[in-house]
């Protein structure tokens, strides 16, 4: 299988994993900086991979099937490596709910195409919103140390991650009522 650009571009998000882990804990000066820095890059990444591929007409199913994986994995190991530091409860639910909602969404449409209606359940105007919430925050989140008296900065970061908590259950409202005439027993006999 070639790599091209937008699945190399996939790929160095992945490997940008370890990184932010390394740089999150290592006790050097503006450490939580520079793994804002390496998540902002994963996130640029993210939306200039799917851009290339489109723009470029390099669309593959490698891409497509690796794409929202790398997307989640940074998104779970940031807010993992966050709920340590921001260990409150509101935080450590808001966080659940959106590692949580990735899980179910990941399952149904891995089951609906399956059965051929992957379609059904494409990204939606509410989960791009949402991703865009969620990366701000988590890069904000990332950068602030919580002790550092930096109240209002960190306060518009927790609101901006609680704001994508709630499109987060939305969106998946939404992905369910797409897939709902699927998954009803009298729609379905097999």
């Amino acid at each position: 299988m070639p790599i091209n650009l937008p699945n190399a571009l996939t790929l160095f998000r992945i490997a940008l994993i370890p990184v932010l882990v390394l740089v999150f804990y290592l006790p050097f000066k503006n450490h939580l900086l520079v793994a804002a820095a390496v998540f902002a890059v994963a996130s640029v990444t993210d939306w200039f991979d799917g851009y290339l591929a489109r723009r470029m007409g390099l669309v593959t199913a490698f891409g497509a099937f690796l794409d929202p994986v790398a997307d989640k994995l940074m998104v779970a190991v940031a807010l993992v490596l966050l709920v340590e530091r921001h260990d409150t409860i509101l935080f450590t639910l808001a966080a659940c709910v959106i590692i949580g909602r990735e899980i179910v969404v990941s399952a149904l449409r891995e089951w609906m195409a399956e059965l051929g209606a992957r379609t059904s359940v494409a990204v939606s105007v509410v989960g791009k919103v949402k991703t865009a919430f969620q990366m701000i925050s988590i890069i904000g989140l990332l950068a602030i140390d919580p002790n550092a008296g930096q109240g209002w900065l960190l306060g518009l970061a927790y609101l901006m991650l609680y704001a994508a908590a709630v499109l987060t259950l939305w969106s998946m409202f939404i992905y369910l009522q797409a897939a709902w005439k699927v998954m009803r027993p009298e729609d379905n006999p097999n």
